[in-house]
């Protein structure tokens, strides 16, 4: 029984998902570990947390106009070219961060400028990476594959800042930087690996036009078009993580510096995330993958009202409340990896390979501005009303709104898969 209840690791026995599986693993913590060098190195430069936020807002904008763009190229031409040629871009940016940092830069503008530019080839990199696994994969492997990407994702996120700020005084930026220069290669290699991956259907010149028809396709397909207003629904209204730092110290008596209540409230999420994916073996029996996202979005709401209302008892110390709040923050991380498990494979699936790229760079752009939008809006929520009070709103109108958007239309609850097994695949 509990065999059943890890994580389906069957996409694993696919030569070439294997290969970009173990590739991620490897690349991840650099990535993270570029995450956390590049905010470090630019507040050593200036001494001005408003220097560092603009790291904001010079990622934010690469991964909405080339997360778009990269979503139509990824539907225009063969998908293993562009991600050979995205991914020496990443390394030669990633070598560019090295190089800077080995000089001693001191012109944030240039880190900043260097950071769009990685973020950008990121943002072309991504689509088309996520459209490819209907072609390698069958249609019926896809939410235990997406399972075990994020959980690598977010085990990165929980080691690749630790590693990093332990090693940071100890090697240096240029040091690190490097590692994931190095690191980038793994990921070359696979992608070199892959079959030649033309485009099935009718394409078109990725412009302007080609995005635009990419937004009407899912004007014209409610259920897919759901998965992105319920996953908006989630983030914007209940993703806290502007107020840990206040409520770290405020509401759970750390220091202001952060402290281990700060540790262990940004971690959380992502923690369980990761045991989520862990236990993850039963996603690949689930048919009606539109209700699954329905009930894992209403308890990552459940869970942040739930963490807003222990915030609210804590008063001024650790102790219990600290772990029912870091506990509700696991809960939603886990709920959170089912939704996104679950969303991707409906993209993967339910859309045509003609436009997959397009509607994964519609994701990425979510995914992104969601968490970015929530940060300003629980800001000024608790501003007004107070951490506890901001966070635990914030989670009952996820539940409100998603029944609503559920009721609104059915379809997505009524949703399910119907695949042959080994359709849609490349034999590995």
């Amino acid at each position: 029984m509990i065999r059943g209840l890890l994580a389906d690791t069957r996409p694993l026995r696919n030569d070439h998902f294997r290969r970009l599986w173990v590739a991620n693993v490897i690349t991840v913590i650099g990535a993270q570990l570029t995450v956390v060098v590049v905010p470090a190195q630019i507040y050593a430069m200036t001494g001005s947390s408003a220097y560092v936020g603009l790291t904001g807002l010079f990622g934010l904008v690469p991964l909405v106009v080339f997360g778009l763009w990269g979503g139509a190229l990824a539907d225009a031409m063969d998908r293993r070219k562009l991600l050979v040629v995205t991914t020496i871009g990443l390394i030669v940016t990633s070598g560019l961060f090295a190089v800077q940092a080995a000089l001693g830069n001191q012109d944030v503008w240039l880190l900043l400028g260097l950071f769009s530019l990685q973020q950008a080839f990121f943002a072309v990199n991504q689509p088309a990476r996520s459209a490819v696994l209907p072609k390698i994969l069958p249609l019926h492997l896809l939410p235990a594959a997406n399972s075990l990407n994020m959980t690598v994702m977010m085990a990165g996120a929980i080691a690749g800042p630790l590693v990093g700020g332990v090693l940071i005084p100890v090697l240096g930026y240029a040091w690190l930087y490097l590692v994931d220069t190095v690191f980038l290669f793994a990921t070359l290699y696979a992608v070199l690996a892959l079959p030649p991956l033309p485009i099935e259907g009718v394409t078109s010149a990725p412009g302007l036009r080609s995005v635009i028809d990419g937004l009407r396709y899912l004007r014209g397909h409610p259920v897919l078009l759901m998965s992105f207003v319920v996953d908006i629904i989630a983030m914007v209204f209940g993703m806290p993580r502007a107020l840990f730092p206040e409520m770290a110290h405020a509401d759970f008596g750390g220091p202001d510096e952060g402290g281990l209540a700060f540790a262990l409230l940004f971690a959380a999420i992502p923690a369980g995330a990761v045991i989520g994916g862990v236990f993850s073996g039963w996603v690949s029996r689930i048919s009606r993958q539109g209700l699954a996202v329905v009930i894992a979005i209403l308890v990552w709401g459940a869970a942040m009202a739930f963490f807003g209302i222990f915030v609210g008892f804590a008063n001024g110390s650790g102790g219990v409340m600290l772990g029912c709040a870091v506990a509700m923050l696991m809960v939603g991380g886990a709920a959170d990896m089912v939704s996104a498990a679950f969303r991707q494979s409906m993209l993967m699936s339910a859309a045509s390979d003609a436009v997959r790229g397009r509607l994964q760079g519609v994701f990425i752009v979510v995914v992104a501005g969601g968490p970015r939008i929530a940060d300003v809006a629980h800001g000024g929520a608790a501003a007004m009303a107070g951490t506890a009070t901001a966070a635990a709103g914030g989670g009952i109108l996820v539940v409100v709104l998603t029944v609503v958007a559920a009721v609104l239309v059915p379809a997505l609850v009524r949703y399910r898969v119907r695949v042959e097994p080994g359709s849609g695949r490349v034999d590995g």
